[in-house]
């Protein structure tokens, strides 16, 4: 789906329809490779690296800054021909920092300062810079991941709601006082009534859903490649999924992703300890949103931002965390004692 949706955007802007394809199947290849690594390490004990490894993502974060922006944005440190996107390492490795800081703790966080001290500057400053890029999806994401594994570790409630608080009424002073994304909130106001009233790219991905019908126009034959979709092999990649091969074809990954999902909440059931229930169902956490906002925004339901749909979009360093992730539940599936039924 990622060359019959980018082919024609390649053909026309790099003198090659495998332009996107070759080189995400470089990054596929990267992938498997790390895969290997992680399905034969220790991890509880790699974990004892994620604070000083949460540092150099902080910097890597602070780096993009001074690199060259891409459609207006700040988000990728660019090496040669590739190009990296700190923000998705940033998630992977807070979330095992969470599970290696949190399973520590043999007793519930009983005081602000156990709150604030440990996590509130490495995570808070790594999502302001991630905000700044912007990248709001991102920080949203990585946000309701945290959420999630401090809910599970034991959190005070109150501890959690004086978390979410500052979260929400951050987002409504960039959102009113500032004008940050603005217009795509307006946007999703007029579009929650009518797709077809909302923005260029709410009205062209409600075209191309439902240019797919129940069977879909067939594999690369969809037109809304043609420069009317915008990404549409990227954050919009659902759309070009459901032009080509229909209702049915996006009925089946769905549950393929809810398979996943579902797998991967089994095996954080029958983790041996604490670091390995935290570290899967974060992993696990993840996913689900990021395949729930992706679907989100290109169904309508959500506001338009930019999130990558899990191991289908293209991307990089997208495809590479998402394949480690997946890694990372196998490896913990292995685990002594675990029997996932």
């Amino acid at each position: 789906m990622i060359y019959s949706s980018s082919s024609v955007m390649a053909e026309s802007r790099f003198d090659g329809q495998l332009f996107f394809i070759k080189r995400q199947i470089m990054w596929l290849i990267i992938g498997l490779a790390a895969s290997v690594v992680i399905l034969k390490a220790d991890l509880k004990k790699l974990s004892v690296y994620s604070v000083p490894v949460l540092f150099a993502m902080i910097v890597l974060l602070a780096a993009v800054f001074v690199m060259p922006a891409r459609n207006g944005s700040h988000r990728w440190i660019f090496l040669g021909p590739f190009s990296l996107q700190p923000s998705e390492l940033f998630k992977l490795v807070v979330i095992f920092y969470l599970a290696f800081s949190l399973s520590k703790r043999n007793k519930e966080i009983a005081t602000w300062k156990e709150f604030l001290i440990p996590y509130a500057p490495l995570i808070g400053s790594g999502l302001l810079l991630i905000i700044f890029e912007p990248g709001l999806g991102s920080a949203i994401v990585i946000s309701l991941t945290v959420l999630v594994i401090f809910f599970l570790s034991g959190l005070r409630m109150k501890y959690l709601a004086a978390l979410v608080f500052p979260l929400i009424s951050l987002g409504i002073f960039l959102v009113i006082v500032l004008g940050y994304k603005k217009q795509r909130v307006i946007d999703y106001l007029t579009a929650f009534k009518d797709p077809l009233e909302g923005s260029y790219q709410i009205k062209q991905a409600a075209l191309t859903l439902g240019a797919g019908g129940i069977f879909g126009s067939g594999f690369g034959d969809g037109r809304q490649k043609m420069f009317f979709l915008p990404y549409p092999h990227t954050d919009f990649i659902f759309a070009s999924i459901g032009e080509e091969l229909g209702f049915i074809g996006l009925a089946a990954i769905l549950v393929l992703f809810f398979v996943i999902i579902a797998r991967g909440l089994a095996i954080a059931k029958y983790q041996p300890d604490r670091f390995g229930y935290l570290l899967a169902t974060g992993i696990t956490a993840s996913l689900a949103v990021s395949v729930i906002i992706n679907v989100g925004v290109v169904t309508s339901v959500l506001p338009t931002t930019g999130i990558p749909l899990p191991l289908m979009s293209y991307g990089g360093t997208s495809l590479l965390v998402s394949i480690c992730s997946i890694a990372v539940l196998l490896n913990l599936s292995r685990r002594k004692g675990v029997v996932v039924r």
